[in-house]
């Protein structure tokens, strides 16, 4: 259940972020949207992070680019790319950028219904991490318990492999035993009869 979970919120959220950051690209999907943030953007450079404190300008049109080419790299990467590793670094970019997004809104002075998407969009992400994150610890308890059952069958398997070595080996030691003693017994009874033959050849001599 939880695997289908990370997979519908990753197909979904990255087909979102192609979507956002391609309108953000090119005005081919909307025009007027592309317009708007294009306004919007010209106002977000303005509140950049340490832009007036180390006075430098950020071009507006490089910085929305630049935003919107990151957004599509990430959801190229939630939706294809079956790596987990990736997935999960795309998944934190984009929810460092949601974060940012929502800075930006603050600064420039937006209303809620403008910031409320990137919150719920960075939520949406640290609800996949989360998903990812139990999916990740359960198969290593998993692992760790097949192993714990697999170490006791093992050991189980060593000691009746050495009981039986040890069966076979007192097998083969009773079996050599008998046989000499047995040996031994005929040669005692051979003994008398060869003694009593050449006792018997000595007086058909005298």
């Amino acid at each position: 259940m939880a695997s289908i979970v990370l997979k519908s919120l990753s197909v979904l959220l990255g087909i979102f972020f192609i979507f956002v950051g391609t309108t953000k690209l090119t005005p081919k999907i909307s025009k007027e949207l592309h317009k708007d943030l294009r306004k919007e953007f010209a106002r977000y450079s303005k509140v950049f992070p340490l832009a007036q404190t180390l006075e430098f300008k950020i071009a507006s049109k490089w910085y929305r680019r630049s935003v919107g080419g990151l957004e599509v790299l990430c959801g190229i990467c939630l939706t294809f790319i079956p790596s987990k590793r990736v997935k999960q670094f795309a998944n934190i970019v984009l929810a460092l950028m949601m974060l940012f997004a929502t800075y930006n809104h603050w600064m420039v002075g937006d209303k809620f219904e403008r910031l409320a998407p990137s919150l719920v969009f960075f939520f949406m992400l640290t609800c996949r991490l989360i998903v990812e994150y139990q999916i990740h610890r359960k198969e290593k308890m998993d692992k760790a318990a097949a192993a714990a059952k697999k170490s006791p069958a093992a050991a189980a398997e060593g000691k009746d492999g050495g009981t039986a070595a040890n069966s076979i080996t007192g097998g083969s030691t009773s079996t050599l035993v008998s046989s000499s003693s047995s040996s031994v017994a005929s040669a005692s009874s051979s003994s008398p009869s060869s003694s009593s033959s050449q006792h018997g050849r000595s007086k058909k001599d005298v």
